[in-house]
């Protein structure tokens, strides 16, 4: 008797243990845990790769240092951009090479802001 009861309540927590399994898995492959599950991902991916690239920019300046004491450089303190060259800042205004002419295109008349080239088909004729 004691050996039926022991195999039927061991069946039981098995099936209950199978069970629990079985619906725990299904909620996981729901199409809404995926997305959660792939963006959660996609997070940690993202800590993941901006950590590497703090490592690397860390170990750059460090390289950097290294070789501007044995080459006697001393790098400059402030990190910003150098001024621009203002006749670079007029020709990118006009839209054109520094220092070079409007080949290719027509003379643009008084009232006109930008002059056009004459080989586009995109305006209107």
């Amino acid at each position: 008797m004691f050996r039926r009861t022991f195999w039927f309540t061991a069946g039981a927590a098995a099936g209950v243990w199978a069970t629990t399994k079985v619906n725990r898995k299904i909620r996981q492959l729901t199409p809404e845990s995926l997305a959660a599950q792939a963006a959660n991902r996609a997070v940690e991916a993202g800590h993941r790769l901006k950590d590497f690239a703090l490592d690397v920019r860390t170990g750059m300046v460090r390289r950097e240092a290294e070789l501007g004491e044995a080459l006697g450089i001393e790098a400059p303190h402030d990190r910003a951009l150098p001024a621009a060259d203002p006749r670079l800042v007029r020709a990118v205004d006009r839209g054109r090479p520094a220092g070079g002419s409007a080949r290719g295109r027509r003379a643009a008349g008084p009232g006109t802001p930008h002059p056009s080239n004459e080989h586009n088909r995109n305006e209107d004729h």
